[in-house]
């Protein structure tokens, strides 16, 4: 099984990261703004993408974030699991170390590359964010 992995030094506290990964508000400001939830399921809307992704979150804690891809789409996402372990940087007083993995692919799939490049754009977005607390989703509706 193939995965993307990323480690993203950020200059903004764990509660903080941790809110821009688990709320509303906090995944409409890097991610898209179309975002909705039914209990532990989170629905992602993209333009020109015929129905949202559905991620189900197994774990939110200050120093955890897990979802698994529970939809029929992309398929090629089915039963993958995302995690975003946070940690204190030790490269930033007051900062967090963000390791995300986006773990199940299988190997060869063609769909690996252009997510990871998309990921990448994200996981920026998601610094910024965190950062500086202005929304600039990569996907708006």
């Amino acid at each position: 099984m193939s995965e993307i992995a990323f480690q993203v030094e950020i200059a903004a506290d764990r509660k903080t990261v941790y809110e821009a990964l688990n709320t509303h508000d906090g995944l409409t400001g890097w991610w898209t703004n179309g975002v909705d939830r039914k209990d532990e399921i989170l629905l992602f809307d993209f333009p020109m993408v015929p129905e949202p992704f559905q991620l189900r979150r197994d774990e939110a804690t200050e120093s955890r974030v897990a979802w698994t891809s529970i939809g029929a789409f992309p398929p090629h996402w089915s039963d993958t699991t995302i995690t975003w372990e946070l940690s204190d940087s030790p490269e930033l007083d007051g900062g967090t170390r963000m390791l995300f993995h986006h773990r199940g692919w299988q190997d060869g799939d063609p769909g690996l590359p252009p997510a990871a490049y998309t990921w990448g754009q994200l996981m920026t977005r998601l610094k910024e964010y965190a950062e500086t607390g202005v929304p600039q989703p990569l996907f708006t509706l």
